[in-house]
């Protein structure tokens, strides 16, 4: 693993700088552009359709809402709010659980499977024209690379998004 030849109270160098500033200006061109464009197609945010995914790979297509809310990187009350707006839309449901209960489910809807299916062609072509096309498979391979040995202590794995 790379470490840095700076103590952390030094200035970034003009190449951890850059790195840094272009890993975030890529980060937020990527999920503004992605979520534009499933909006504009679909009517449905790329944070609902993260959670459409999460719900569709979970077992039984349902997951506690506190998995959930790590699993898309929400916060508790955040996920609540998102939540609420796709069990509006009938694209989920709340389920209580059994076995605690303070717990709650989230549960994929037939509707929101039909959801999920019918925006993933534009999500996936969104994801290859704007991100992964830029690069041939080697620049690929470096890149899983990088952002595992970046996530390496995240115990979270992502399938086909």
């Amino acid at each position: 693993m790379a470490t840095s030849k700076t103590s952390s109270s030094t200035r970034l160098s003009a190449a951890e700088l850059a790195a840094w500033r272009g890993f975030l200006r890529t980060h937020a061109m990527l999920v503004r552009e992605l979520d534009l464009e499933l909006e504009a197609a679909h009517g449905l945010p790329l944070s609902s359709y993260d959670v459409l995914v999460q719900l569709e790979s979970a077992p039984d297509q349902k997951m506690r809402m506190r998995d959930l809310a790590d699993a898309v990187l929400l916060s508790r009350s955040g996920l609540t709010r998102l939540v609420d707006r796709l069990v509006r839309d009938g694209l989920i449901r709340r389920s209580s659980c059994s076995a605690d209960a303070r717990g709650a489910f989230a549960v994929l809807t037939p509707k929101g499977k039909r959801m999920l299916e019918t925006a993933r062609p534009t999500h996936l072509d969104g994801v290859r024209r704007l991100f992964l096309d830029h690069f041939d498979d080697d620049a690929l391979a470096r890149l899983s690379d990088a952002w595992q040995r970046v996530t390496r202590d995240v115990d979270r794995t992502d399938e086909d998004i």
